[in-house]
């Protein structure tokens, strides 16, 4: 089957969807696929990527996160007409490209639309946007959702569930495993906190994560631990001072981590913190990240988000309400893991066992080779 993925970016540029979707090119040399996407810059460019062709649109403008591009229509006009594709797979949410793909689109190519999110930050152009994502669930024949609670959740797939999937996202798990050289750095890690039980947050520094919230929180932790803050974004700075105002001296941040350094102290820590508080966060690569990784997290409830499918309750870790007390609860969810070893240890090893059993790459593939099948027996 060939197959054509339109994307916002694709690599080198690195994000969540951009992720995902280079998994689904290269992780499935069954099929043809290439790729129409944004370029970074405002020159269109051709080139070829690990063997599969990839079409980036000069942009020249971006407005509320949407890149805009001259040259797009013509762009994807080409790279149909050279792909010949039987399915075009469109990565939502990305309004642009779908208002040119209504003028373009074969009549006898299959549409897949892999739906990474509904339009939250936005909804102040959500006006504009929808009439185009109503067009394109409608001519999808097959809507590929990441989690049960997204399909439920969301209200433009409400009245399209029987054509909806569940391809969940995935992690590198082959990133994740622990290599024998590990064992130094992970105990060196360890040692520069004083032995003391690490509480672990990887991220993107923006409001939707959360990270005030786990700041705030550390007030009313009464076990003897460190925060370790990874990652940096538009926050950061806020985010030190927050820390800095209230005195804590237990509240480490420590910037961007190299895979190596990623994953030794996702195997240091003790509890993964992962305080997304708003369906920005859809399904949460970084919690089954560290899941593998045996950390059990501690996560809030967030209505419609993929998160609480990772995370279960109860069984791989704890889910906190967002209630007016969430700050507490939160650090008191925390207090529980870093004091009881006997749950923790059970905690991490379903973590683990959850993970394996069901977000590795090949989990994501099949689902999705699956959804292929069900469209390539049709008849158009």
């Amino acid at each position: 089957m060939r197959i054509l993925h339109i994307s916002k970016y694709y690599y080198p540029y690195m994000g969540g969807v951009e992720n995902i979707c280079k998994y689904l090119v290269e992780r499935m040399p069954w099929h043809e696929t290439s790729v129409v996407c944004f370029n970074d810059g405002k020159a269109n460019a051709v080139d070829d990527v690990n063997g599969h062709r990839v079409y980036r649109a000069g942009a020249f403008v971006n407005i509320a996160r949407q890149a805009l591009s001259m040259s797009y229509k013509n762009g994807l006009q080409w790279a149909i007409l050279a792909e010949k594709p039987d399915v075009i797979q469109f990565h939502w949410a990305n309004p642009f490209p779908a208002i040119l793909l209504r003028m373009v689109m074969p009549r006898n190519v299959r549409l897949v639309l892999h739906w990474h999110m509904d339009i939250i930050r936005q909804w102040y152009l959500y006006w504009a946007v929808r009439p185009w994502e109503k067009w394109l669930i409608k001519r999808a024949d097959r809507i590929v959702v990441t989690s049960p609670q997204y399909r439920d959740g969301s209200k433009p797939l409400r009245d399209v569930v029987d054509k909806v999937r569940i391809v969940p996202n995935a992690i590198e798990d082959s990133s994740f495993e622990k290599r024998p050289e590990d064992e130094r750095r992970i105990m060196e890690i360890r040692e520069r906190y004083g032995g003391k039980p690490i509480v672990f947050f990887m991220g993107r520094h923006t409001r939707y994560k959360g990270l005030p919230h786990l700041i705030e929180a550390e007030r009313f932790m009464k076990s003897d631990c460190v925060i370790v803050i990874g990652g940096r974004g538009p926050l950061t700075e806020k985010l030190k001072f927050q820390a800095e105002r209230r005195g804590s001296r237990r509240i480490h941040f420590v910037g961007q981590l190299s895979d190596d350094d990623l994953r030794c102290h996702l195997y240091a820590a003790d509890v993964f913190a992962f305080p997304s508080v708003t369906k920005n966060e859809a399904f949460g690569v970084a919690l089954a990240e560290a899941m593998y990784c045996y950390t059990p997290a501690v996560t809030f409830t967030i209505e419609g988000s993929g998160v609480n499918w990772v995370n279960k309750d109860g069984v791989t870790g704890i889910e906190v309400p967002q209630d007016s007390n969430l700050d507490r609860e939160y650090a008191a969810a925390i207090d529980k893991l870093v004091t009881d070893n006997e749950l923790r240890k059970i905690y991490s090893i379903a973590a683990h066992e959850r993970v394996r059993d069901n977000f590795l790459m090949k989990h994501m593939v099949k689902a999705m080779e699956k959804v292929y099948e069900e469209i390539d027996t049709w008849v158009l």
